[in-house]
């Protein structure tokens, strides 16, 4: 049925005119529309898709409405689906690809002649490819115009079945290069949409997999929130799998897209390179660079790979990133031997040479001001016999004219990488020039850069002249260092310094030849000059003592010289500008007032500035002030260093002004800046001595809170031993009531033997209450005892009090109060002892008494039943004999115990004095304090009085006050002003 539909709607019978391809594609349309069999539907899409590259225009016109139709309402067949899928790419790519010969679709689809607008027509390929873009793009916007589509594509890609799923990715990845941003916003905002497109690195199909790596490529391209989703669905680890799955850098095509897209992921996206970081994937990154012994016969993938790993460590440490975060992947990359590795690839043997250029490049910035990497890299020889640094190694290639120029620019970037913060390098490079470390056997890198510096390649004097500028760079110890450098010109003449020989090429500088070589040459050596004495008077007056110099700089700005010398003239400006600004007048020939009446005379203040401005104005000068990196499409380009760029904008505003200045107006800034000098060493001397003052009162503050910490712990072993002293005296309670019935019972079946014996009962009860008194007063002295022990710590407290008044408080009544009651507990431990004495006595007179009545004669009358109670006295008698020794021994220890409590009451007397003069002598020294930092305050507030009268009279002289000083100064002053505030705070709460 449907084949001769086909034959009947397009063109089977042999008789007619023939249809053209609108309307055959229009009879497709109406059949994908209308049909209610689904092969019908098919049969149509599938024809639909085979007419869809050759008559683009038409289907995509006509058939997208129902192509999206058949993918919302044919889900359950994926064959059609993948044929609408098909369909709509075709219409939307832009690519040219060679059609699929597939033989069904050619039967679907017989031959249609060309309508009249697809008939071939002469057109230039540039206007034909054109024109296939606009139509990529148009209907790209009719496809986007309703965002559900790419919500429905997003759940077609969860099929799995391989009809559906394939053209699904191609299809919106497409999309994504023609509309990337609209389709980006509608995947961001759709739930699980970058989840869905990352399930597709895991099809176990590789050609799902690669393409749904191209389609992450361009998702990713600039979409910093996307970047993140993908990072956080763990696209690192997968990647990283893939790539070592593929072979690394061996790896073919794959290995290639993966590392595009971890690019992607990580090129300025500081929160993919801390997550890459902190997952440790910098580690996983080292096998990539391990190359064997024989490099040689390497692939063009295999160089492409190793070019993007490469570019992908830069990545990560590339100075435009934040130099916390630049630091950090720096020492993970030396930690893990990533740059261990480098150095490797560095120094072998048969490496390419673009592969060798980007190394030095990415071993460059991985040491970039990074203190150990850049001591391991200067530690690095080259295996050769004798072994090399690597340094001088790289330095040999920069000045050898026969090397590529990348090759010799990314030498001078790892170069200037070397000694970027780096003094202890710095010092190195300079040490290498000086007389006493010159070892003639051995080519160092000073020597290597003299070579340089005064060969007969332009290129490598500039080279060499920014190479050992950046040795100079913010370190004045080796700009003196430098000025000792002595050259043997030729035999027979006495040697010349290095400063001397810089000056002399100059002058000199008319005999070379080529006229674009002596510009190059002449600029790389007003460079190194401006960098050698800039912030330096003595190289200064180093230069200005050769009497050549001067007349030369003014010959050379005075002139009128055509457009290439301009540039030549605006850095001898700015030299002899330097030697304006930073001369400390040694020389009574070339003082800052005489260099400007030279100025004035044969040069013209004006003139001198326009000259001046001729540096910063060249197009040259803004390309290099970008990025740190020299990069140059030609040599003749390579004029401006970037460190050299910062240098002239620091110093052409400050030039200017020094050239404007008269004399008298010297004279006055001159005193002002001594007037101010004096007044910050004085300022200094004063905030020192404040400080100190602060730091002894948080001292004494720790001292305070030490001591309150241990009245609190004292105060905790009072309360539990008071506690335990109760439980004592519960337990003595009872058994106290139980002796009492005990003695009553005696008493009551015993009277009649004490009558017999002579012993009365009185005498009896009150020898029990005089054992009865003794206990009490065994209790009573355990009592004195806790009450010392409180009194003890009560007067510990007194000394932690004594030290809080030391701020402001008063405590003279609270030691006058403690020394009463010490005075009192002494006269009452005195009668204590006095009580104990009399107690002793009376209980030796019982025990006489008592021996007296056991010893006396038993009458002959008595009867059994008396001796039977004389007997039971007698053993009441030894009881009573027995606990009277034991008393007499507590008497003892009490008596002991009251010497010892003599000898703390002593000591602690004796701390209540100590603490008392410590208190006295802190006051004194409070109230000293507080008197020498009024008469600081006052002193601040005069000086700070008289700096705010000379900034006004600097600012009617014109001069520019920086604001950040004044807010410092401010700063200082209320900080001062709040430290006050906050010690009188604290005397007052104290008080």
């Amino acid at each position: 049925m449907t084949m001769n539909f086909f034959r009947g709607v397009m063109g089977g019978q042999p008789a007619g005119p023939q249809p053209t391809g609108a309307e055959t594609i229009h009879k497709l349309c109406d059949r994908v529309a209308s049909s209610t069999l689904l092969e019908d539907r098919r049969d149509a899409v599938r024809a639909l898709k085979s007419l869809s590259k050759k008559y683009r225009l038409e289907v995509g016109t006509q058939a997208m409405d129902h192509l999206v139709h058949i993918l919302q309402t044919d889900r359950s067949d994926s064959e059609i689906l993948g044929y609408a899928l098909d369909t709509l790419y075709n219409i939307i790519c832009n690519d040219e690809e060679e059609e699929q010969d597939e033989s069904e679709d050619m039967a679907a689809a017989p031959p249609i002649p060309v309508s009249g607008k697809h008939k071939n027509v002469p057109v230039s390929d540039e206007n034909a490819q054109k024109q296939e873009e606009d139509l990529g793009v148009l209907f790209t916007d009719k496809f986007l115009g309703d965002s559900e589509n790419v919500t429905l594509l997003l759940t077609l890609l969860e099929e799995f079945d391989f009809h559906v799923r394939w053209p699904g990715v191609k299809l919106l990845t497409a999309l994504l290069k023609n509309q990337c941003n609209q389709v980006q916003g509608v995947i961001l905002v759709s739930p699980m949409g970058v989840s869905r497109l990352m399930d597709l690195l895991a099809d176990s199909r590789e050609v799902i997999r690669n393409d749904g790596l191209l389609l992450l490529q361009q998702l990713t391209k600039g979409n910093a929130a996307i970047q993140k989703i993908v990072a956080f669905e763990n696209a690192f680890e997968r990647l990283l799998d893939i790539i070592t799955e593929e072979g690394s850098s061996d790896g073919g095509i794959v290995v290639e897209d993966c590392l595009l897209l971890l690019v992607n992921l990580l090129k300025n996206n500081s929160s993919n390179q801390n997550f890459f970081k902190e997952g440790s994937y910098i580690q996983r990154m080292k096998p990539w660079f391990e190359v064997g012994d024989d490099n040689s016969g390497w692939s063009a993938q295999k160089v492409t790979n190793l070019h993007l790993m490469l570019q992908l460590v830069r990545v990560m440490v590339s100075p435009v990133n934040s130099p916390g975060a630049t630091s950090s992947c720096q020492k993970s990359m030396y930690q893990c031997g990533l740059l261990q590795q480098l150095c490797t690839i560095l120094m072998a043997t048969g490496v390419p040479a673009d592969i060798l250029t980007e190394t030095i490049n990415t071993v460059s910035e991985v040491i970039r001001g990074s203190q150990i990497n850049q001591d391991y890299f200067a530690s690095v020889n080259a295996p050769s016999n004798p072994p090399r640094p690597a340094i001088v190694v790289l330095l040999m290639s920069m000045v050898n004219e026969r090397q590529p120029f990348v090759l010799r620019c990314a030498v001078l970037y790892c170069f200037q990488c070397f000694l970027y913060k780096n003094q202890k390098g710095q010092g190195e490079i300079v040490a290498t020039l000086l007389p006493s470390t010159i070892d003639a056997n051995s080519i160092s890198a000073g020597q290597l850069l003299c070579g340089g510096l005064f060969s007969a390649d332009s290129l490598s004097n500039w080279c060499a002249a920014v190479a050992l500028a950046h040795a100079l760079q913010d370190n004045l110890t080796q700009k003196e260092q430098l000025l000792r450098v002595q050259l043997a010109t030729s035999l027979g003449k006495p040697p010349v310094s290095l400063l001397q020989q810089c000056t002399n090429i100059l002058s000199q500088g008319d005999k070379i030849n080529r006229r674009g070589s002596k510009v190059q040459t002449r600029v790389g050596l007003l460079m190194l000059l401006c960098t050698w004495i800039s912030n330096c008077p003595i190289a200064v007056t180093h230069f200005l003592h050769n009497q050549e110099n001067v007349p030369f700089l003014t010959g050379q700005i005075s002139e009128n010289l055509g457009e290439d010398e301009r540039l030549v003239q605006g850095l001898c400006a700015l030299l002899l500008g330097i030697c304006i600004y930073y001369n400390d007048n040694s020389l009574e020939n070339y003082t800052k007032e005489k260099l400007k009446q030279l100025i004035e005379k044969r040069i013209g203040k004006e003139n001198f500035v326009e000259k001046l401005g001729f540096v910063t104005k060249h197009e040259l000068y803004s390309r290099a002030a970008q990025k740190p990196q020299p990069v140059f499409p030609s040599p003749e380009q390579m004029l401006f260093d970037h460190e050299f760029t910062k240098l002239v904008k620091e110093l052409e505003g400050v030039i200017t002004k020094a050239v404007h200045k008269t004399s008298e107006e010297e004279k006055k800034e001159e005193e002002v800046k001594k007037t101010l000098e004096q007044h910050d060493s004085i300022v200094i001397q004063y905030k020192d001595l404040i400080r100190d003052q602060d730091t002894q009162i948080q001292e004494l503050r720790e001292q305070v809170s030490t001591l309150s910490l241990n009245s609190e712990q004292m105060q905790n072993q009072i309360t539990q031993q008071q506690s335990q002293i109760q439980q004592h005296k519960d337990q003595y309670n009872i058994l106290k009531l139980k002796l009492g019935k005990d003695s009553q019972g005696l008493s009551s079946s015993h009277g009649e033997g004490a009558h017999v014996n002579g012993l009365h009962s009185e005498e009896l009860s009150q020898l029990r209450e005089e054992v009865e008194e003794l206990r009490r007063q065994h209790t009573l002295q355990h009592t004195q005892l806790s009450d010392k022990d409180s009194l003890i710590n009560t007067l510990r407290c007194g000394a932690a009090a004594a030290a809080q008044t030391a701020e402001g408080g008063t405590g003279g009544s609270d030691n006058t109060e403690l020394l009463g009651e010490v005075e009192s507990l002494r006269s009452r431990v005195q009668a204590q002892c006095a009580e104990i004495s009399q107690l002793q006595t009376e209980r030796l007179e019982l025990i006489r008494r008592a021996e007296a009545v056991s010893s006396a004669p038993a009458s002959s009358s008595e009867s059994s039943a008396d001796t039977v109670t004389v007997s039971e006295l007698e053993s009441r008698l030894a009881a009573q004999t027995t606990e009277a020794e034991r008393l007499k021994e507590e008497c003892r220890g009490l008596r002991e115990g009251h010497a010892g409590l003599e000898q703390q009451l002593a000591s602690a007397q004796s701390t209540v004095a100590i603490e008392q003069t410590e208190k006295t002598k802190l006051q004194q020294e409070v109230q000293e304090s507080k008197k020498e930092q009024d008469d600081l305050l006052m002193l601040l507030a005069d000086q700070d009085q008289k700096i705010l009268n000379l900034k006004q009279r600097l600012r009617d002289l014109g001069e520019t006050i920086d604001e950040d000083e004044d807010e410092i100064d401010a700063r200082d002053q209320f900080g001062e002003d709040d430290d006050d505030d906050d010690e009188e705070e604290d005397e007052e709460n104290n008080d």
